[in-house]
């Protein structure tokens, strides 16, 4: 098992650990419901240095990233990020991942931890444009300062203007006295704040630093079992749930990451395009339980004659609404806002609503 380079100041914190992606990842510290209320009201320190990253570069980059994301990689301009997907040539998606355009020839690729494997044979495979592809997700460490009071703490280490940074947007800084690091207005949590982007050997350092200058706003270290119901309230995909190599951009939601522009000859770019057209038999939709239950992965959901008409992809008890939350694929006629649905739960069907995410909007 793979552990990062934060792993020892994880236990020795007292972390819960857990094998995730292959990495020995801590899941809790003080518990998911406090975890997750400190993200939202202020501000928390995630450890997501399990992530992957590739360089892509060279004359040759820029017409890779067109052809490899469904999102268009031209409107991209130095110090932009943009959230995309990798289209597998099936109508599936081999990952979700964000890009970063440094220079017109010089982009980082962010993937998922499950992924990189699959994503780095998925890229190289399709490399026929001459790109110098860089492997580096062993050799960089990544933390996610998450929260409304996380850019007014992160502020204090380092001299460059970063509060009033643009969502999606990042800049190569001095940060807690090191140089070179990669600051980005980026995160998945939806309560704002950024990540942040360093050398292995820098993340002990920048780790204390960053709970040190955090400490008069509230700062706590987060696991993992937060960020999934952070990004669940929020209404954020998560790869192997909510999307994977049977589902499409269009089916998931994500029409709006996927550009049909001229010059965007993405894989798959005609079967998208068509499908946006012609439509899709199911859609993921969000939903709110208007019964007490959990609703989780798997479950089935049933009309009111308890008749399937799709099926749970995500599902929590949201910690701010105490109510259970949920995403799931869903037959056409149930997908107007407001429609009622039920979860089958141990044989009990429970009433809920359809319900566009964001659930939480504080």
């Amino acid at each position: 098992m793979k552990k990062t380079a934060l792993n020892a100041m994880h236990r020795a914190m007292g972390a819960k650990m857990v094998e995730f992606a292959g990495f020995d990842m801590p899941v809790q510290f003080e518990g998911i419901n406090i975890e997750h209320e400190t993200v939202r009201k202020k501000l928390g320190v995630f450890d997501v240095s399990h992530m992957g990253e590739f360089w892509v570069e060279g004359p040759g980059a820029f017409e890779l990233g067109q052809k490899l994301t469904t999102n268009d990689v031209a409107a991209l301009y130095d110090g932009k990020v943009q959230y995309s997907c990798f289209p597998n040539g099936n109508g599936g998606i081999v990952d979700d991942l964000l890009v970063y355009r440094f220079a017109a020839d010089k982009y980082l690729l962010v993937v998922n931890a499950s992924n990189i494997e699959k994503d780095w044979n998925h890229v190289n495979k399709h490399n026929d444009t001459g790109a110098r592809l860089t492997n580096a997700s062993d050799d960089i460490s990544q933390l996610a300062v998450q929260g409304p009071l996380a850019l007014k703490a992160m502020q204090k280490l380092t001299s460059e203007p970063v509060e009033e940074m643009e969502y999606y947007t990042f800049k190569v800084i001095e940060f807690a006295g090191e140089p070179d690091i990669i600051f980005s207005t980026t995160g998945y949590t939806g309560s704002g704040g950024c990540e942040i982007y360093m050398p292995n050997e820098k993340a002990e350092k920048i780790y204390k630093a960053v709970l040190e200058a955090g400490e008069e706003y509230g700062i706590k270290p987060i696991g993992l079992g937060a960020r999934d119901t952070l990004r669940l309230e929020s209404g954020f995909c998560l790869y192997g749930n909510d999307i994977d190599d049977t589902t499409s951009p269009i089916a998931a939601g994500l029409g709006w990451i996927t550009k049909f522009v001229d010059g965007n000859d993405f894989i798959d770019r005609q079967r998208f395009e068509e499908q946006k057209v012609n439509g899709v038999p199911r859609r993921l939709k969000g939903f709110v339980l208007e019964d007490r239950g959990v609703p989780r992965h798997g479950y089935d959901i049933v009309d009111a004659e308890g008749n399937v008409i799709g099926n749970v992809t995500s599902g929590t008890m949201s910690p701010m609404l105490h109510k259970g939350i949920g995403m799931g694929y869903i037959d056409k006629p149930y997908w107007k806002e407001g429609s009622e649905i039920y979860i089958r739960v141990r044989n009990k069907d429970l009433k809920a609503v359809v319900t566009r995410p964001p659930f939480y909007k504080g």
